[in-house]
């Protein structure tokens, strides 16, 4: 059998990838990616051929790790964060039947639901959902729904893709779903380039991330009715009792 190994990156910095990580791309003879994500690693590894394919050739790109494998070589196609939250590695199983001499392997990645929490602090001590804003793959109508549920079960929520070009007004559309069921002062943070050059992270209530500017880099954190701020962190309390 040949081989494909589907590999979450981390943040993706050299200290943000596992270990595991490290070791599926410098046992592959070939690194397929989508190019941001290549241009972030390139330099770690300079002996390997690199394939890229640009935003939304995600089908195009599978199909090219997965021929390549088919011919001999062994692939690492990566992934920001994990590959399994919004990455390659569910895509890679679809289109698997065409090749069957392939086996894929899905090396997990530090996804940035959990790198991002890292930084602000400490916000998913409890339970927590994780939603895209992306409506490319998915009706909004559907994201609306999940909002609204996961904020009125108190959830702490994690939005990824809270934003782009064509999309500049849906995190505040975001916000006012929550806003039916949390309280304004909803503690609330934003981590943007995480692990990366510019990476920061900001802290404010629901009611002025609202009208917060972020974009595609940027991962956010809304609370639930317990998170609170500890020493200039967000925290979400997991209910241990202390003195």
């Amino acid at each position: 059998m040949h081989k494909l190994y589907v590999v979450g990156l981390g943040p993706g910095g050299a200290d943000g990838m596992t270990v595991r990580a490290k070791a599926a791309i410098e046992a592959s003879d070939v690194v397929v990616g989508y190019t941001v994500y290549i241009d972030l690693i390139r330099d770690l590894f300079p002996d390997k051929t690199f394939l890229t394919t640009p935003m939304r050739r995600e089908v195009e790109r599978v199909r090219l790790a997965l021929e390549t494998a088919a011919q001999g070589k062994t692939v690492a196609m990566v992934c920001s964060g994990d590959a399994g939250v919004y990455g390659m590695s569910g895509l890679c199983e679809e289109l698997q039947s065409a090749y069957p001499d392939v086996a894929i392997e899905t090396v997990p990645g530090v996804s940035a639901v959990l790198s991002g929490a890292a930084i602000l602090g400490a916000p998913l001590m409890h339970d927590f959902a994780v939603i895209s804003l992306s409506d490319l793959l998915t009706p909004w109508e559907k994201i609306e729904k999940r909002l609204l549920a996961a904020a009125e079960a108190d959830f702490v929520i994690c939005l990824y893709n809270p934003s782009s070009r064509k999309r500049h007004d849906y995190l505040s559309r975001a916000c006012d779903l929550v806003l039916r069921f949390a309280s304004p002062e909803t503690v609330c943070g934003v981590a943007k380039n995480i692990g990366r050059e510019g990476e920061e992270t900001t802290i404010l209530p629901l009611k002025a991330l609202r009208d917060t500017e972020v974009d595609m880099f940027s991962t956010v954190f809304i609370g639930n009715s317990q998170t609170k701020i500890i020493n200039g962190k967000m925290v979400t309390p997991r209910g241990y009792l202390y003195e």
